[in-house]
């Protein structure tokens, strides 16, 4: 783990981490039985992993995938019945607004200026499809199939699914998915709504997009990488151009980029001819 300082917090066997090339980490959804559905213990874990990557420098990059057939069911539905049953409905509503990151710490997370990649293998659904649509880039198998089926269980698509998918596809083709909760291709969802950015055969998906991490890693200052993410999240923060401007001005990454031995490096090396060799970016 030569492109980290310290090891990772301790996790349950329902994920998996791994490092697979330099400055990406790989964190994979580990039940397959019970196709990744997301449980409890799974959102302390992510949130721990993910928490520690922000503050590991040479960490530039997360790659999500899921374990078997599918990347992620999304809520564990016989789990929510219980909740329900036992008039747990006012707590889940003030758990959501309290857990600002999100279903599994992932689909609302805005914290993270590290690009994610999700590698979608055979599909993503209800809240499986919530953290897709947060990720920066996703790669997704030929045959995945992913839908917001919420309203055919009497739920709603709460954890910022429905605000990002109007966004990314515009009301009309937002309401197609959200309000019918049928499923659609992988392709449907790269031509016609715009959230897949490649689809290739499933044997391909975690390849493929651990070609993107390194085009990124090897290609791109981190320091310019992650001032960019917190440009696009600020975009979809605000309304107004100038306001997102100021406030990425403003912003950590931001002033970390402007002063960084990277934008040194990257100027010196376009001067001088030559491809720049890029350093971990100072700690936030």
């Amino acid at each position: 783990m030569s492109s980290t300082t310290s090891q990772p917090p301790a996790h349950s066997n329902e994920i998996k981490l791994s490092f697979p090339q330099e400055h990406v980490l790989l964190l994979t959804f580990n039940r397959p039985k019970s196709l990744n559905a997301i449980t409890p213990t799974m959102t302390t874990d992510v949130k721990n992993i993910l928490d520690w990557f922000d503050n590991e420098p040479g960490l530039w990059i997360a790659v999500l995938t899921g374990e078997g057939r599918i990347f992620c069911a999304g809520a564990d539905l016989i789990a929510w019945n219980k909740r329900q049953a036992g008039g747990g409905a006012e707590a889940d509503q003030q758990d959501i607004i309290r857990n600002s990151d999100g279903f599994a710490s992932l689909s609302r997370r805005f914290v993270t200026s590290k690009p994610i990649i999700a590698a979608v293998n055979g599909g993503a659904y209800g809240g499986g499809m919530e953290i897709v649509l947060n990720c920066d880039l996703v790669i997704a198998s030929e045959d995945a199939k992913l839908a917001l089926p919420e309203v055919k269980r009497g739920v709603v698509a709460i954890q910022g699914g429905m605000p990002r998918l109007a966004r990314i596809a515009g009301h009309q083709l937002a309401s197609e998915l959200l309000l019918t909760g049928r499923a659609i291709s992988a392709a449907e969802a790269a031509n016609r709504f715009g959230f897949v950015n490649k689809v290739v055969p499933e044997k391909d998906v975690l390849s493929t997009a651990l070609a993107w991490a390194a085009e990124i890693a090897q290609n791109s200052s981190p320091d310019s990488v992650q001032s960019t993410k917190r440009a696009l999240l600020l975009a979809n923060k605000y309304g107004d151009v100038e306001d997102v401007v100021v406030a990425h001005i403003q912003s950590k990454e931001s002033k970390r980029q402007f002063v960084s031995e990277n934008i040194q490096e990257g100027l010196r090396a376009f001067a001088e001819k030559r491809k720049p060799v890029w350093k971990n970016p100072a700690k936030l």
